[in-house]
């Protein structure tokens, strides 16, 4: 029984079924919903695509599209670049470099339920955020950060920055730990500075690590929903609500369960898509950089 070619499938019984009870059966499910209008407290009835239909045509449906997109163009860049620097800084041999490195990561193990509500204090008006810039003269006045149509997303995309460095940082450490010293010493024999070993060295060996943190912060920032609840309750006026935050609301207040599960199909989509390009992209920069 140990030689069976089929014994190494045993073991993959137990995770395929916890993956097809959580993973495959609700998205199968949420498909088949999304053509079908259900309540909860009727039995579905299937519309065809006439969800989808209200949903395209739907105002408020591209505004948290766009808002979503926006919070997927600026978070991803700043969690894909900014965690590089943070894990080459605590990468140093010095003492009590592990403090440094516990420090940045408390954010990503504190909840997020915490985390909104002290940078609710932050961005108060009489916050420490606002009290800082009038005293450096950079505002004559407090900035409602989250109660303006122009300043809620961006200052809750700063939260989600703020605490998804360290577990980027991480990745980032796990990759660098695995590069040769002997090719910074030979780079330093050869005059080169350190921002040319970064170039040069550092970030062409951590692509594989840089590809994975792209999909992975992709992903994030398509189904951002904590930070918005929490802070700003996608306000003032759905300045800063987002796709996953419009699906909770259709899905749990109006109890739409059918047009929810047509936006939750849009949303895979899109993740998906995001994801593909990633792959293609980045697969693309490494054969470049190895070539």
């Amino acid at each position: 029984m140990r030689n069976h070619p089929l014994t190494p499938f045993l073991f993959l019984i137990p995770g395929v079924i916890i993956l097809g009870a959580f993973i495959f059966y609700p998205m199968l499910n949420a498909i088949w919903l999304s053509f079908t209008n259900y309540n909860i407290v009727t039995d579905a009835e299937f519309i065809g695509l006439e969800n989808y239909k209200g949903l395209f045509a739907d105002a408020l449906f591209w505004k948290v599209l766009g808002q979503t997109l926006l919070y997927l163009v600026i978070v991803v860049p700043a969690l894909v670049i900014l965690p590089i620097f943070l894990a080459i800084l605590v990468n140093q041999q010095v003492k009590g470099i592990g403090f440094f490195r516990s420090a940045y990561y408390v954010p990503v193990v504190t909840s997020m339920v915490v985390v909104g509500i002290a940078w609710k204090w932050v961005y108060a008006d009489k916050g420490i955020l606002n009290y800082i810039l009038e005293s450096l003269g950079l505002i004559s006045e407090p900035v409602n950060w989250l109660t303006s149509t122009s300043t809620s997303i961006f200052a809750v995309m700063v939260v989600t920055i703020w605490k998804g460095l360290g577990y980027y940082m991480v990745i980032y450490l796990a990759g660098l730990q695995s590069i040769s010293d002997d090719l910074y010493e030979a780079a330093d024999i050869d005059g080169a500075s350190k921002w040319k070993q970064i170039w040069h060295i550092t970030i062409p060996l951590l692509m594989p690590s840089i590809m994975i943190v792209t999909i992975m912060s992709s992903i994030s920032a398509m189904k951002v929903f904590e930070e918005i609840y929490v802070m700003t309750g996608g306000g003032p006026l759905n300045s800063s609500k987002t796709l996953v935050f419009y699906i909770y609301e259709e899905a749990f207040d109006k109890l739409q369960m059918g047009y929810a599960s047509a936006a939750g199909v849009v949303l895979f989509i899109i993740t998906l898509i995001f994801s593909v390009i990633n792959i293609k992209f980045m697969s693309k920069k490494e054969s470049a950089i190895k070539g």
